[in-house]
């Protein structure tokens, strides 16, 4: 089939890598893509929240597959748009994807769901935001309600930064602390079957031992050695099929990918948030460990035969992915460096670590690669286990280059030490 991706972010490459390796794709197809896209997939010019234009793109190329990637085109409709075109598409409509679009919406589902979350408040003026974080009181947790790129939330101590974030949303949810460690856990459905993937776990701050500001995520790892073995079940049983058919329910029916944010406090699995797409960087490694050809479970999740899919097959290696961000990175990023060693990295690192791109670009004047936005590069590597899988990825991150990047050097270290 031929399959196109929307998008341009480490997420797309990693899909777009995945299906490169699919013998039933016979062409690939990526919109607007980045300079790392380029060598697996053709690339086009789209607005990639245009719904019209994504729709006329995928008819041009007689596209049997729209991957839609990012949240902001999902939010926007844009699968909407190609669903009425007759084509099939892995991802919600805009209606369904207001799980991620408003966290309000989302608590809103998560209770007629009966799914566990953290109690929280909808506060719209300066008298509703001081009385829920009084009510719940330090570490303050401040959501901005619409999307923010993964960069909408703040935890903090200090409640006057609390209050300074949540003054500067339109809409803002202030919710209960939640301790415990945090999973990532994605599920492909169809809008009736939800088959879960392997959970991982992200890194969110840009410092090492989760100091410094909130990212949208600075690497991952997977599998999650000190993870509940029941884990995915009682999340599938507590948490994804209850909002699946909670969707449906209401007539709004969640096909494509449905991410849980979790904490695994105390008192049990809650979840932070949902997304209504692949997030980033976890795919990198979850798909670096799914052993079933990735196009034919996304076209079952688009025209509704999950349930006759076969078991997904996984590897039983880890993964661990390093995010190489630009000077600067979470705030404005500098952009236009050159980026060397990705040549090294393929000849003396590859298969077991490879080059995903995120914020890259072919410089017109001189063909090189340099960096186009802010995580420029997810650094992947596979291996027996995730000390062999971090040394590798690692190795490769210090072949590459570029002028003031940075990376974390603790990422998925606890997990490999038995901590």
């Amino acid at each position: 089939m031929k399959v196109l991706v929307i998008g341009s972010g480490a997420r797309e490459h990693a899909l777009c890598r995945s299906m490169s390796l699919d013998p039933d794709v016979t062409a690939l197809h990526c919109a607007p893509g980045n300079a790392g896209i380029a060598e697996v997939a053709e690339l086009h010019a789209v607005d990639a929240l245009d719904g019209a234009a994504v729709t006329a793109l995928a008819q041009k190329l007689e596209a049997g597959l729209v991957v839609v990637g990012p949240e902001a085109p999902l939010v926007a409709g844009v699968a909407d748009a190609v669903r009425a075109a007759g084509i099939p598409v892995f991802g919600p409509s805009g209606e369904a994807a207001q799980l991620e679009g408003s966290k309000a919406f989302a608590k809103d589902v998560m209770a007629g769901a009966g799914v566990p979350t953290a109690r929280s408040y909808v506060c719209t003026n300066a008298a509703e935001i001081d009385e829920a974080l009084d009510a719940f009181g330090a570490p303050y947790v401040v959501k901005d309600d619409g999307l923010a790129a993964g960069k909408g939330v703040v935890v903090t101590d200090d409640i006057e930064e609390a209050r300074a974030h949540a003054k500067a949303c339109e809409r803002v949810v202030i919710e209960e602390f939640l301790d415990g460690p945090e999973v990532s856990l994605f599920a492909i459905t169809d809008g009736t079957t939800v088959v879960p993937l392997q959970p991982a776990q992200d890194f969110k701050r840009a410092l090492d031992n989760d100091e410094g500001p909130n990212t949208g995520g600075m690497g991952a790892y997977s599998p999650l050695p000190w993870a509940d073995p029941k884990l995915v079940s009682e999340v599938l049983d507590t948490v994804l099929q209850p909002t699946v058919d909670e969707m449906a329910r209401r007539g709004t029916p969640f096909s494509g990918l449905l991410y849980a944010g979790l904490a695994i406090t105390s008192r049990g699995v809650r979840v932070i948030e949902f997304n209504a797409r692949f997030g980033d960087p976890e795919t990198q490694v979850v798909l670096a460990r799914l052993r079933t050809p990735l196009a034919g479970v996304l076209l079952a999740s688009a025209d509704g035969t999950l349930a006759d899919l076969e078991p997904l097959r996984w590897s039983e290696d880890a993964a661990v992915t390093v995010v190489v961000a630009s000077h600067n990175y979470p705030d404005t990023p500098r952009t236009g460096d050159p980026i060397t060693g990705l040549d090294e990295v393929a000849a003396q690192d590859a298969p077991n670590a490879y080059v995903l791109h995120a914020g890259t670009k072919r410089d017109g004047g001189s063909g090189a690669v340099v960096s186009a936005g802010g995580r420029v590069l997810s650094v992947t590597a596979v291996g027996g286990d995730l000390t062999q899988a971090r040394e590798r990825a690692y190795a490769a991150v210090d072949r590459i280059g570029l002028d003031g990047s940075q990376h974390r050097t603790d990422i998925a270290a606890k997990a490999a030490s038995g901590h």
